[in-house]
């Protein structure tokens, strides 16, 4: 979506625009923001169609819960007539209220990653008694089996494609890698974001304070050690998920885990505990079998095309460097069960 179709939106939320600019944003939804009288601003989003219309009555649902623990948030601006959103051909408008900050795209320093951790766990808290059903369902979300059974089927059935002789050997690799991952015990489903990357906290653009959580079409039911996982193999690769070979910092690590422990102290189970780290190395390979797969079927929705030759070569560099941090992870086992012994001591 462009431009020229973002500018008739704003009318139809009642608001006479005098300014519309694209936002940095990501790869699935466009976000534009929006000057309206005596500069006052709003967000305007397209949100792709993977996520229906009816995820907005989610979002009005969660953003009022945590409005009303004291949470800065940001709210959705409803129509004249009382519509979340506005349908498109493809997709549907939506339109927010401002929040003044700075989006990051990569956790760059330890302060940083503490003050993400400390905004998920304030999340993760503020939203421990939501109790209001979900309308919108992501089905398959983390199910590692689903996701390795289609690696496999695809390096079957893919046997044409130009670059399988490249993707291969990969695919083979993390396949024989998910067969000594230690299995999750059964575990409590809670409400969690469900995209927790460091882009979808919001800074403070002076102090780094993180503001709030926002893009909350994710937002969902699922084990909170799998929430923590994606987080921290996100925040903690120093090298980004763009290359092959990962940094992954036990420092940062830490770092993450003393901004959530205190913001979510009375939160997490003594299972829980004990499944962050088996959690953080199953979603390395999810991921990792998840691009790999794509690096052959080439559906996932964007690719970089600035950046690398083609879908498959972005895809294969992606999966290459989940790959590469499990490995980094494994690695590092010893001193990460030593961090999170120490700052989330199990039964206290």
């Amino acid at each position: 979506m462009d431009l020229h179709e973002a500018q008739a939106i704003p009318p139809l939320f009642g608001i006479a625009a005098t300014r519309i600019e694209p936002a940095d944003s990501g790869l699935i939804n466009r976000t534009f923001v929006v000057t309206a009288a005596a500069g006052r601003r709003h967000v305007l989003q397209w949100v792709n169609p993977i996520f229906p219309e009816v995820v907005n009555v989610d979002i009005e649902a969660v953003t009022a819960h945590v409005a009303g623990r004291g949470l800065l948030t940001p709210r959705l601006l409803r129509t004249p007539g009382g519509a979340l959103c506005v349908p498109a051909d493809a997709g549907h408008w939506r339109m927010l209220t401002w929040i003044d900050g700075e989006t990051v795209h990569c956790a760059a320093s330890d302060q940083v990653a503490r003050e993400a951790g400390r905004m998920l766990g304030t999340f993760h808290t503020a939203t421990a008694d939501f109790t209001q059903p979900f309308q919108s369902r992501r089905p398959g979300v983390h199910d590692t089996p689903g996701h390795l059974s289609r690696l496999r089927e695809t390096l079957q059935r893919r046997t044409d494609h130009p670059r399988f002789r490249n993707v291969e050997p990969l695919g083979a690799a993390i396949l024989h890698a998910a067969g000594g991952l230690p299995p999750l015990p059964p575990l409590p489903e809670r409400v969690v974001h469900g995209d927790p990357k460091i882009s979808n906290v919001l800074f403070e653009r002076r102090s780094g304070v993180a503001l709030c959580m926002v893009d909350l079409d994710t937002v969902g039911r699922m084990p909170l050690p799998l929430e923590l996982g994606d987080a921290l193999r996100s925040w903690c690769n120093l090298a980004g998920e763009e290359v092959r070979t990962a940094e992954f910092s036990t420092q940062r690590f830490a770092a993450a885990l003393e901004g959530y422990a205190p913001a979510a102290a009375d939160l997490l189970t003594e299972m829980e505990i004990a499944s962050l780290i088996p959690a953080m190395r199953i979603i390395h390979v999810e991921l990792a079998a998840r691009f790999c797969a794509d690096a052959l079927n080439e559906d996932y929705f964007a690719w970089d095309s600035s950046r690398f030759g083609s879908h498959s070569e972005h895809s294969e560099v992606r999966a290459a460097g989940q790959m590469d941090a499990a490995l980094a992870v494994e690695r590092q086992l010893p001193e990460l069960r030593r961090i999170v012994a120490r700052i989330l001591p199990a039964g206290r």
